[in-house]
């Protein structure tokens, strides 16, 4: 019943029958993890659908060089899209999840899932919308990569996720790893952000300085890194 308070406090859940209710009482099993807990793995069976209840899911691959590259980001409400597509295609699961921050998940097994999208309209709804969502950020992340040298990468990187106060908790590490580079790259492009006036950094945070300044960064680029 847990599981089931805290899912339909999200759209679509809230709009699910009472047979859908009872379906989803007797099948999600919640999952806690702490940051930086791999949750799925490259190869896997995907169990089922994946709905973060609290924190942020990570999904990413592995570069030829070994650096970690975000695909994209699962917020609180949200399902990840690759484990739909495994579950409805009997496939592998083809990247890495772990938990971003502490996270809470429910998860639908794959059976329990396809039974609630065959009668159901609003995880019909619920499936469509991640699978647009994710194209969407797929081409914005394809078209970062060849349009922004790493410095423009990083500025976007830290306006689309900061807080509404400025402030972007995470280390340079894991920035590193949503972008695909070295930690070494990161701290570089991060001091001369600071130097120039735009970002402050702090332990486990960066904080936005210039918000103005930033955004003007984001102009094409004339060179690499």
């Amino acid at each position: 019943m847990q599981v089931l308070r805290e899912l339909t406090l999200f759209d679509p859940f809230s709009r699910l029958s009472a047979s859908g209710q009872t379906l989803l009482t007797r099948g999600a099993v919640p999952m806690s993890a702490l940051a930086g807990t791999g949750i799925i793995h490259k190869g896997q069976p995907a169990s089922g659908a994946y709905v973060v209840l609290s924190g942020r899911l990570r999904v990413y691959t592995i570069t030829p060089a070994g650096n970690e590259a975000t695909l994209y980001l699962v917020e609180p409400g949200e399902t990840c899209v690759l484990s739909l597509n495994c579950l409805f295609n009997d496939l592998l699961y083809p990247a890495w999840v772990q938990a971003d921050k502490a996270t809470r998940v429910a998860v639908i097994p794959g059976p329990l899932y396809r039974q609630l999208f065959k009668q159901e309209a609003c995880i019909q709804d619920l499936t469509l919308h991640a699978l647009s969502t994710l194209v969407f950020r797929l081409m914005a992340e394809l078209d970062a990569v060849h349009s922004f040298n790493h410095r423009q990468r990083l500025v976007h990187f830290v306006l689309l996720h900061s807080s509404s106060d400025g402030v972007l908790k995470t280390t340079q590490q894991q920035l590193a790893g949503h972008l695909g580079t070295s930690r070494e790259v990161v701290a570089r492009l991060v001091q001369g952000l600071v130097a120039e006036g735009y970002l402050k950094s702090q332990r486990g945070q960066i904080i936005i300085k210039d918000l103005f300044g930033l955004r003007r960064l984001q102009s094409p680029p004339e060179s690499g890194v």
